[in-house]
């Protein structure tokens, strides 16, 4: 770490497009890995517990290259009735999801690990969205756009998939794949000041 520098890049471990527009919004200084770990997600499990421990082992699986700075790994999950949503394998299975979906309230669960070399810290954050009632045609077309692509649940909210929500109550920056207050927080806690929190 370099003493010219009061806030060293944090080394994002994703290569999600969602999460560096987020540091970006935030105005966080990091640079992007793609983790060296293989995601297990079993649909029946403890999600809060899954997210973290993926979180975790995300960040952990590229802090040898990390040069002491703080690494932030973070997982994100779409939970109903005890069932884990993941990223939908192919058209058919985000139509499926989104039906599932329909007419509910489900929780989006992240969990966030930062991890230095002296401690690490993982927690988690969870946001209630509740979706409209979809018709067959609605569901079809959203599906026909591909935003469903890479995305737990199958959907968006921050691209064309706003409109199958009806209400959500918690982070918004949560759903759309980094749970951003929560990280505001950390970084107020672990590094006052350094950068622009605390």
């Amino acid at each position: 770490m370099s003493d010219a520098s009061p806030s060293p890049p944090l080394l994002l471990a994703s290569t999600s497009p969602q999460r560096k527009a987020i540091l970006e919004q935030l105005h966080i200084p990091f640079d992007v890995v793609a983790p060296r770990y293989e995601e297990n997600n079993p649909e029946i499990a403890d999600a809060v517990q899954v997210v973290r421990d993926h979180a975790r082992e995300k960040a952990r699986s590229v802090a040898d290259i990390a040069d002491d700075r703080p690494v932030l790994g973070v997982d994100t999950a779409v939970v109903l009735d005890g069932r884990i949503f993941g990223k939908p394998a192919n058209a058919t299975e985000a139509e499926q999801m989104l039906e599932a979906l329909s007419g509910k309230t489900h929780l989006v669960v992240s969990g966030l690990c930062l991890v230095t070399p002296g401690w690490e810290d993982v927690e988690h954050e969870a946001t209630r969205v509740a979706f409209r009632e979809l018709t067959p045609r609605e569901l079809g077309t959203y599906v026909a756009l591909g935003e469903w692509d890479g995305r737990a649940g199958g959907y968006a909210i921050q691209g064309r998939g706003a409109g199958l929500v009806r209400c959500i109550e918690g982070d918004y920056l949560n759903v759309v794949g980094l749970p951003a207050a929560l990280l505001v927080r950390l970084l107020a806690e672990h590094f006052a000041g350094a950068y622009g929190f605390g």
